[in-house]
């Protein structure tokens, strides 16, 4: 495994910006290059210490998905190899973890897409039976399986969360034929990759997608696709038994360290998620690190 990248330093490029995860240089006008590092962010807080492999993952993942989803919507790369735009010295740092994409506007709706009832769609349905405006069925319970995925859009803030908006509000920010472009869209790649997923033992529960549109004005896929930091994947085996009980199935995403952080004690007091985060124990990133790799494994074998 090569040494984990916890902020990147590309010098021959502009940096453009620095996500939780992603460092993004331009490359001219028109592309940019995307860096995963291994950063984890948990609660809106960037951990101190890196996930070894991490951004590798994740860029595989992406990679793959956006092979096998290309035919429902055009997506940001440019086909060039990452390593072509920075100095040989700087080669290690994009090497595996990196996408050469085209610049694009940005639209500023996160597409979620639900399957299941989780996280703070389990939250708002408890207290409305519904989620973001979508009314659903009585009876549902934590982790239950929807009649069928449902649009959820966030509006994409500049720090912090993004705050869940309904649909109405989506079509105010950019337009009715925009917005139901982008919930048609996002329900399609959800099905398709939720579908393959289950034939590899792994249930999709949520994903967000993220679009920007061309000089050309037409929709295309960006940022990253269905890797563990966008979507809640489960094991089909761990589901049942954990929904049966009320709780949340096990995840391949970063909910071990989301656990750890709950339970730690710092000076006897729990922490209140904000900055600086405790440090992570070393068996908790090795086992984080270990989620993430299973997670792409079982995706492509």
């Amino acid at each position: 495994m090569a040494t984990a990248l916890h902020t990147s330093n590309i010098t021959s490029l502009p940096l453009l910006a620095r996500g939780k995860v992603r460092d993004n240089y331009a490359v001219g006008s028109d592309r940019i290059l995307m860096v995963a590092s291994d950063r984890l962010s948990a609660f809106d807080v960037i951990m101190g210490e890196p996930i070894p492999g991490k951004g590798e993952i994740l860029t595989k993942m992406a990679l793959f998905w956006f092979a096998r989803l290309g035919h429902v919507c055009r997506n940001h790369l440019t086909g060039e190899a990452p390593e072509s735009v920075v100095t040989p010295a700087e080669v290690p740092q994009v090497q595996g973890r990196s996408m050469l994409v085209q610049r694009l506007r940005p639209i500023m709706v996160e597409a979620v897409v639900r399957g299941y009832l989780a996280g703070s769609g389990w939250k708002e349905y408890q207290e409305s039976q519904s989620v973001c405006g979508v009314p659903l069925p009585p009876g549902l319970k934590n982790a239950s399986k929807l009649p069928q995925p449902i649009f959820t859009p966030a509006a994409k803030a500049t720090s912090g969360h993004d705050e869940n908006v309904s649909y109405e509000r989506v079509v105010e920010m950019i337009g009715p034929g925009l917005a139901a472009k982008i919930r048609d869209t996002s329900i399609r790649l959800y099905r398709e990759a939720a579908d393959f997923a289950l034939a590899k033992g792994l249930i999709i529960a949520d994903t967000k997608f993220e679009f920007g549109l061309d000089e050309r004005g037409e929709l295309v896929l960006m940022d990253e696709v269905l890797t563990p930091d966008s979507s809640r994947y489960w094991p089909v085996e761990g589901y049942q038994a954990a929904f049966a009980q009320g709780d949340n199935p096990p995840s391949y995403d970063k909910q071990f360290v989301r656990d750890w952080l709950e339970s730690v004690r710092v000076d006897g007091q729990p922490w209140d998620k904000t900055p600086p985060a405790p440090r992570l124990p070393q068996d908790v990133i090795l086992k984080t690190a270990a989620k993430y790799r299973e997670a792409l494994e079982r995706l492509t074998a």
